[in-house]
């Protein structure tokens, strides 16, 4: 069993990322797995770097096994674009986030395959610059039920749109990194939060058209905070890890956590997610 816990470097660690790391570390540690870090940076232009991502699981007292960066994983991901070329599945696309109006399952815009029959250059798609590349998904349904119970079966290619592998800057696409970087790393499970679940259908069209494994997949309740009146919204900025330490020692907000995730304590023993709850819940007042 190998897990990995692929936090973005977009900026500070907040009680929301420590959580998924705490479930992440508990859920391997009690089954005698490996726990890998992987520091997502490829968004160049938001990067704060991993370092403090880094110090703030040390502080927590989570020690994973291993620490990758995906950031040099280039040719890993370069070669996946070489066989979504080859199998005739790569294109580009100019289209603006501007012209997508219809909504998608998990809130963004979906994208209505407007390019899909768009050629690549006569010498590929490293020809390319300043333009988005796209993966031509099959119109097929991915039937998927995650270890949780939850529901991520979609039809990703109608209901979300092809997915971009490479970014207009050149930055390799979320959805292609991850895929690969799973596969390479030989992850077997993937615990994360649940806004992520509807990229999940996307993702294992990407693995089926790389030939590659798919992982067995568990989304986490989200820790929310109140954004706009009453509205509450995904935990993120707020209480930063700076300001958390000058509250708690590392223990007392490990195990803090993990109460609030519905465990009695954070010692790997105590861990069951039977016991982790299924609800999303406000962070007001409890930290």
């Amino acid at each position: 069993m190998i897990s990995r816990f692929a936090p973005s470097t977009t900026g500070e660690a907040h009680p929301g990322t420590l959580l998924s790391a705490l479930l992440v570390w508990l859920d391997a540690r009690s089954r005698g797995g490996t726990a890998i870090v992987r520091l997502e940076d490829l968004d160049r232009t938001r990067d704060v770097g991993g370092a403090v991502l880094i110090e703030a699981l040390d502080w927590l007292g989570l020690h994973f096994d291993q620490t990758i960066v995906q950031s040099e994983r280039a040719a890993a991901h370069d070669a996946a674009l070489d066989r979504l070329a080859a199998a005739g599945r790569l294109y580009p696309c100019t289209c603006s986030r501007a012209s997508r109006t219809r909504l998608a399952p998990d809130g963004g815009r979906a994208y209505d395959n407007t390019c899909r029959d768009a050629p690549l250059p006569f010498g590929g798609w490293r020809e390319l610059t300043a333009t988005a590349l796209r993966a031509r998904l099959p119109d097929e349904r991915v039937e998927l039920v995650d270890a949780g119970g939850l529901d991520l079966s979609q039809t990703p290619a109608l209901e979300v749109g092809d997915p971009i592998v490479r970014r207009r800057d050149g930055a390799i696409a979320y959805q292609l990194a991850v895929v690969v970087d799973d596969a390479d790393e030989a992850i077997t499970d993937i615990v994360r939060g649940r806004d992520i679940a509807p990229s999940t259908a996307t993702q294992v069209m990407l693995q089926r058209l790389l030939d590659l494994p798919t992982p067995r997949y568990r989304h986490h309740f989200l820790l929310l905070e109140r954004a706009r009146g009453d509205k509450l919204a995904k935990l993120h900025g707020s209480l930063p890890w700076r300001e958390l330490i000058t509250r708690y020692t590392g223990a007392e907000l490990r195990d803090r956590l993990a109460h609030i995730a519905g465990l009695a304590d954070s010692r790997i023993a105590s861990f069951d997610w039977a016991r982790v709850r299924s609800d999303d819940v406000s962070i007001e007042g409890l930290l």
